[in-house]
């Protein structure tokens, strides 16, 4: 799913100095970090499974809502809200791409309430001394695909994330300077970007 691929292109791997005390977080910890941002928005780098480079604004809104502005010459716009995801080009003479939110594993952090230790969900909880590595899927749906988030300590920060989508591709999202602002509703209104569009 592209939006997916849109979603998970921003993160590629930040080298980020942490204290020689660094270890790597818990479950829980990360949970609570992620249920922890209600209103946020910073700059992405999405390397594309193609291997091209995007750049752009990203703003979360949780729970469920997302959007992808992207740079020049790029031209997309990916957002989420109300339980559907709706990728909009100019490139592309056609109707936007629209599918269910659920379907992508970008769902699982911008659920109402993230719960990373629940049975299923977690596949592999890793520390690389630098960062703590969690690849998470639906434990319900793992043919949606998975979602290879990349945690920072002192504070929790997240760092990247890499989409593994139900059709075997990847996306790499690399977040910079993700921080808690307020973002106007108006962000996420699909309706009204399809009114400007027509």
């Amino acid at each position: 799913m592209r939006i997916l691929t849109l979603a998970a292109a921003a993160l590629l791997t930040v080298a980020t100095a942490l204290p020689a005390s660094a270890q790597q977080l818990s479950l829980s910890a990360i949970s609570n970090y992620l249920n922890g941002i209600s209103s946020a928005s910073g700059q992405f780098t999405q390397v594309n499974a193609d291997e091209t480079i995007s750049t752009g604004t990203i703003y979360i809104q949780r729970p469920g809502k997302v959007r992808f502005e992207y740079d020049p010459p790029e031209q997309a716009l990916v957002i989420a809200n109300n339980g559907t995801v709706v990728v909009f080009d100019k490139k592309v003479n056609a109707a936007p791409e629209t599918y269910p939110l659920r379907q992508t594993p970008l769902s699982i952090i911008l659920a109402q309430n993230v719960n990373l230790g629940q049975a299923g969900m977690v596949t592999r909880h890793d520390y690389d001394g630098t960062a703590t590595i969690v690849t998470a899927q639906d434990p319900r749906n793992p043919e949606y695909g998975s979602i290879q988030m990349k945690f920072t300590g002192n504070p929790v920060e997240l760092r990247q994330w890499v989409i593994n989508d139900s059709d075997g591709t990847s996306t790499t999202v690399v977040l910079r300077g993700l921080q808690q602002t307020q973002i106007a509703s108006g962000k996420f209104n699909i309706r009204g970007e399809m009114q400007q569009r027509d």
